[in-house]
């Protein structure tokens, strides 16, 4: 499936004082520890975030504003940090309940930092454009709000606006906005703790797997509901990544659920382990099956190194099913990893260089060089980067943050 999301815009964001990433599905963010995979990642799930919790609260779980604004050597005013996310078009989303006939969206926001590490929205502004040529949109700025949209045209609502509050949450329920604001509550960024797999858990809905995998348990019992095929489906990639790993379930532990794992090796031999028992490689593979499988389908799925504890030689797999993943929700990867690269379908399209660089994180593209190698197919991308070749674009000296990030369009 086409990338829903196009494009993202950062300003001012964590290590990003000023960047732009356009996406392929599956696109490959590859880069050193420390460069600034995860702040990618990050902006991602800041967005996805918004959309359900207040802005407080999603700023809260960071640490506050003067965390995740962007910081520099010197003094950094204006002290605005901003997104935008670009999407195309929205066809594939239809069981979402998203009409078919929606050309692009786009969504931007900017905030100011106060005094007191208080923080208020400057702008925000949504673009729907349809494919008979018409658009749709809203422009919040301090004095108002302008639209084109009938319930909106001429409105004071602003002035009932916290203004550390968002208003796209506020406004979804109005049809042209509802779906840009369905495809950012949709997105998930995972980083899978096994520590969190090995814990008794408390039940729950199950709909949609939390970030760290706290929820395995309720997650993986409402999949057995609602498709049991799906769960022989995870049992035999699971067994490809963890060899004789044949089954998961749940047990209950009084009002706690735990995950039961069962090795066989013979027709009656096998053994039954609970998830205290299993390897860090075993549960984050088994995480990374949830992710996939969930019932609450990801319209965007971000894996944070799914090759951390997985024996290279299950990489093929992990990559396999990232790429069969990529038929129904849009797949980004942050990986260090030439075995996840490996495969020889990876084209420059698919990847992205993230470095860091004089203290700011920069997202380039691949060299010239490198990219001739692939397009030759001298040699694949894991090739590249285990020969160390695998380098960005040489970055151009970068504009001011004002001048180079375009978060908003003027109507």
């Amino acid at each position: 499936m086409p990338a829903v999301v196009q494009r993202l815009i950062l300003k001012r964001f964590r290590s990003v004082p000023s960047g732009r990433i356009d996406f392929d599905n599956p696109t490959f963010l590859v880069g050193r520890n420390g460069s600034g995979k995860s702040n990618i990642a990050d902006a991602l799930a800041f967005l996805s975030e918004s959309m359900i919790v207040p802005l407080p609260g999603v700023f809260a779980r960071r640490g506050g504003i003067s965390v995740v604004r962007n910081r520099t050597a010197g003094r950094s005013f204006p002290p605005n940090l901003g997104l935008a996310v670009e999407c195309g078009t929205i066809d594939q989303l239809r069981e979402l309940g998203i009409r078919g006939d929606i050309e692009s969206a786009r969504y931007a926001f900017e905030i100011k930092a106060l005094a007191d590490y208080r923080f208020e929205v400057l702008r925000e502004q949504v673009i729907v454009r349809w494919k008979d040529g018409t658009k749709e949109w809203f422009d919040r700025r301090k004095g108002g709000i302008q639209s084109n949209v009938e319930p909106l045209q001429g409105s004071q609502t602003t002035q009932f606006f916290d203004p550390s509050a968002l208003a796209l949450p506020v406004f979804a329920g109005l049809h042209p906005f509802g779906s840009i604001h369905q495809v950012l509550r949709l997105m998930r960024v995972y980083s899978i703790d096994p520590s969190k797999l090995r814990e008794m858990q408390d039940p729950e809905a199950g709909d949609s797997l939390k970030p760290d995998g706290s929820n395995a348990t309720s997650v993986l019992q409402e999949i057995q509901r609602r498709s049991p095929h799906s769960i022989e489906r995870i049992g035999e990639l699971l067994s490809s990544i963890v060899p004789k790993t044949a089954r998961v379930r749940t047990v209950q532990h009084g009002k706690k659920l735990a995950l039961q794992f069962t090795q066989q090796w013979a027709e009656k031999k096998k053994l039954d382990f609970e998830s205290f028992n299993m390897s860090d490689g075993t549960l984050r593979g088994f995480g990374l099956l949830l992710a996939i499988f969930q019932k609450d389908s990801p319209s965007l799925i971000v894996v944070e190194e799914p090759e951390a504890s997985i024996h290279p030689g299950a990489a093929g797999t992990i990559l396999d099913l990232l790429r069969a993943a990529t038929r129904q929700m849009q797949v980004v990867v942050s990986t260090h990893s030439p075995e996840i690269l490996d495969a020889k379908w990876i084209e420059e399209r698919h990847l992205r260089v993230i470095e860091w660089k004089e203290g700011a994180t920069q997202i380039l593209p691949i060299s010239e060089v490198s990219r001739k190698a692939l397009n030759a197919h001298l040699m694949g991308a894991g090739e590249l980067l285990r020969s160390g070749v695998l380098e960005p674009e040489e970055p151009q000296l970068p504009a001011p943050v004002d001048v180079q990030t375009n978060l908003f369009e003027e109507l």
